[in-house]
C-alpha cells in the first residue's frame, strides 16, 4: 500500500510541476524575464486558462491528500 502512494506521489508530483509551467506568467517576477512579458494580455483569462487552473487546483489538493495518508501510513505501519 505504501509502495501504490509512493508512485502516485511521484506521478502527481510530475502531472503537477509540468501543470505549473504551462500556466501563463501574471507579470513580474521570473516570466517577464523569459518573454513572459511581451504578451499583453487583453482581456480577462480565457477558458483553457481558467480550465488550466481548475486542474491544477484539484492536481495539487490529490498530491497533498496522498503525501498525508503516505505519513499516516508509515506512522501506524508497526
Amino acid at each position: 500500500m505504501v509502495m501504490g502512494f509512493s508512485i502516485a506521489l511521484i506521478v502527481f508530483s510530475l502531472l503537477l510541476m509540468l501543470l505549473v509551467l504551462m500556466h501563463k506568467g501574471k507579470g513580474g517576477g521570473l516570466s517577464d524575464m523569459f518573454g513572459g512579458g511581451m504578451q499583453s494580455s487583453v482581456g480577462g483569462s480565457s477558458v483553457a486558462e481558467r480550465n488550466l487552473d481548475r486542474i491544477t487546483i484539484v492536481l495539487g489538493v490529490c498530491w497533498f491528500a496522498c503525501i498525508v495518508v503516505l505519513g499516516l501510513l508509515m506512522k501506524f505501519d508497526n
